[in-house]
């Protein structure tokens, strides 16, 4: 079929070839996978919630009240109180008119970006965006102009050769592979005009850095600016889904015209219920923030005096670039045998080159953990 066995093959001669862990028990820094008890520093449970006993609480209450599952589409009977309600609570964190659930990060952006754009139209990207809107630009017919990575002046030059259709800038608020912040600011004064947009998938910057949580465009100061906010839910705040927040215009349009919203089954109720238990919980996250940061200080400390060169993240994303997918399948099977768990990054995630090992702390990490993951990398060279 489809002469399969040969792309296999050729995956696996180039070291691309992927393959998956069974873990069991609860998120957390120390798991079962594979039958193996392993340190883990590749979650994005950023904040420790995923494990959280009031929100498995909140889940069982709501899953005894709504079922397990929500039956249907938003758009026929699956819209439930427990959505509806979190929408509204997000929005009033966010200060935005609206919220639009969705189910996955993926599908938001999918859904987002086909809505409101066409084969007239331009998206103007970040060369280090999430695949979904790569995927998503692709999707929508409009031509995909990709600048370089938070490059202002590749980035006015992708907008001068843009035709007079509608230009869509996107960008990561945190990059999830680099875990630098993007020039938001900038990129806002670059957005300004009538047919121009700015769109901000902060999927690992919402919960982490930022007043209460509230990502990468309050933490700089642009909060109020950001046109389309894109956020998940299942990463810091620990639960599953993905939302837009933006205008009443913007969400009613997502509604009549995202076919990735329109077209699907909406997440269960309980995980709603959840997250509004969630929401709560990162408002008050100041303390777990700060121990991010003492963790993520402490790593690049250490890193530095064993001369690793690290890319400048302050967030919970340390990457290790290592170059070759040989190499880091190498360093990470090294660390593997010594029970800690990282996963090698290799190309087309990241570019060519540049695979990596993708270091994620969270707040459920202890400066011991850390330690250890030092001491290990020290003996791997």
């Amino acid at each position: 079929m489809f002469h399969l066995q040969e792309f296999l093959k050729q995956q696996q001669a180039q070291d691309l070839y992927r393959t998956r862990k069974v873990c069991e028990g609860q998120q957390g820094p120390r798991q079962v996978c594979d039958n193996k008890q392993v340190l883990s520093f590749c979650s994005n449970d950023y904040l420790g919630l995923a494990a959280e006993p009031e929100l498995a609480e909140s889940m069982r209450k709501a899953t005894e009240k709504y079922g397990v599952g929500s039956g249907a589409a938003h758009l026929v009977n699956g819209h439930s109180y427990a959505h509806h309600a979190l929408e509204e609570e997000l929005a009033d964190f966010l200060g935005r008119e609206r919220v639009l659930l969705f189910s996955t990060g993926y599908m938001a952006n999918l859904g987002t970006v086909s809505a409101l754009l066409g084969r007239n139209d331009s998206v103007i990207a970040d060369k280090l965006v999430h695949a979904s809107l790569i995927d998503a630009a692709k999707l929508s017919g409009a031509k995909l102009r990709r600048y370089q990575h938070c490059d202002i002046t590749s980035l006015e030059q992708r907008l001068s050769k843009a035709g007079s259709g509608k230009r869509l800038l996107v960008t990561d608020g945190v990059f999830s592979m680099d875990g630098d912040i993007a020039p938001l600011n900038e990129l806002v004064s670059a957005s300004r005009g009538d047919a121009s947009a700015l769109l901000v998938d902060d999927a690992h910057g919402f919960g982490v850095i930022g007043k209460q949580g509230r990502g990468s465009a309050e933490h700089l100061g642009c909060h109020d600016d950001i046109d389309i906010l894109v956020g998940t839910l299942g990463k810091a705040f620990g639960t599953f889904g993905a939302f837009v927040a933006g205008s009443d215009d913007l969400i009613e349009t997502l509604v009549q015209k995202a076919r990735s919203y329109i077209y699907t089954t909406a997440l269960p109720s309980a995980v709603a219920e959840a997250t509004r238990t969630s929401l709560r919980l990162v408002k008050q996250a100041d303390d777990r923030r700060e121990k991010l940061q003492v963790l993520i200080k402490r790593f690049r400390s250490g890193a530095d005096q064993l001369g690793m060169t690290l890319p400048d993240s302050q967030t919970p994303i340390q990457p290790i670039v290592l170059g070759t997918a040989v190499q880091a399948l190498s360093v990470s099977r090294q660390l593997a045998s010594a029970g800690i768990l990282v996963t090698a990054i290799r190309p087309p995630t990241v570019p060519e080159g540049s695979a990596r090992l993708r270091i994620t702390f969270s707040a459920s990490h202890s400066t011991q953990d850390v330690d250890q993951l030092l001491t290990v990398l020290e003996r791997c060279g």
